[in-house]
């Protein structure tokens, strides 16, 4: 029985030709389009902020809506670390995933103990008062003009950041599948089956003695730590950090991303932040003003028509 146990965990661990496919498609799209290379950086960003939620929503059923907190603390610190200890984007890249993870370790008791309102409440409240903390401390932050003079230093010690967002484009499409990598492997550990068992019964979890609170507190730090390394990916290749990184529409754009590729799905998050990133470009080209009004139009459609029936390829992709 537990041989059969194991083959099945271990199972879905292989990589399918898709999966493999997508991948490769992913990393050269830097060079097949060069004039889009920074649009695919935010994409990357945007995909790796939308893995640092879905693990915590998708996998362990944590809902957030202040999960610009963690990303924006990412961005503030990586930005604060090139700018006046090293440049190095290495290390000012464990230095935004460092402070993340920090904070939701900080913020983990209050959020394993609640109800998901509380969650809600506790996650938007933390978000609001970092957003305060920021532009109080504008000597330090830069306040509602940003921290300005942001200068990274090569990546590796060689690769010059271009103007052309290139060297950007493959640092944070690098840093996402090691993300993807990472967390594949987690999801489809026992660890990961058992947050997802947690998700769907938590009493059922707590009966066969397994720690609740113990599982929420890791995978919230976890997911905390991904998203302030996408904030300190957004920092270091823009060069900058305001305000914008702490507020609310961050939380509400990697929810909406989240909504459009489907939670619980790793591939999900990626998906999303494609379609989101793109729809955003194309609307907001066509109609500026109004690009918001779109993207919601698109999600009441999808909700109605019902996912099942637009997202088809995910369920045939999953058995492929």
């Amino acid at each position: 029985m537990s041989t059969m146990v194991s083959e099945r965990l271990l199972a879905p661990s292989r990589w399918r030709w898709w999966e493999i496919a997508l991948w490769l498609a992913f990393l050269a799209a830097p060079v097949a389009l060069p004039s889009h290379a920074a649009l695919i950086n935010e994409i990357a960003i945007l995909a790796l902020f939308a893995l640092s939620l879905d693990v915590i929503l998708g996998y362990a059923g944590i809902v957030s809506l202040g999960h610009a907190a963690f990303f924006g603390l990412g961005a503030y610190g990586a930005a604060l670390f090139a700018k006046h200890v090293m440049p190095d984007p290495l290390l000012g890249l464990a230095v935004g995933t460092a402070l993340g993870a920090l904070l939701g370790a900080i913020t983990s008791p209050m959020i394993v103990r609640g109800t998901d309102l509380t969650r809600l409440m506790v996650t938007m409240g933390v978000a609001l008062v970092l957003l305060e903390l920021a532009n109080k401390f504008d000597d330090i932050t830069g306040g509602a003009d940003g921290l300005q003079g942001v200068v990274m230093g090569p990546l590796l010690g060689r690769f010059e950041f271009d103007l052309g967002a290139r060297v950007a484009s493959f640092y944070s499409l690098a840093v996402l599948f090691l993300a993807f990598l990472l967390l594949r492997r987690i999801v489809r550990s026992p660890l990961g089956v058992s947050l997802q068992a947690l998700r769907d019964n938590r009493l059922r979890l707590m009966a066969i003695g397994l720690s609740v609170r113990g599982r929420l507190a890791a995978v919230y730090t976890l997911g905390a730590a991904l998203a302030g390394a996408a904030g300190a990916l957004l920092a270091q290749t823009t060069g900058f950090a305001s305000l914008d990184v702490l507020e609310f529409h961050r939380s509400a754009d990697v929810m909406t991303a989240l909504i459009i590729g489907g939670t619980g799905w790793l591939w999900g998050g990626l998906v999303g932040a494609i379609a989101f990133k793109v729809l955003h470009d194309l609307l907001s080209a066509i109609t500026p003003q109004y690009w918001t009004f779109w993207i919601g139009l698109i999600l009441v459609l999808l909700m109605l028509v019902g996912r099942e029936r637009l997202l088809r390829p995910r369920q045939w992709f999953r058995k492929s």
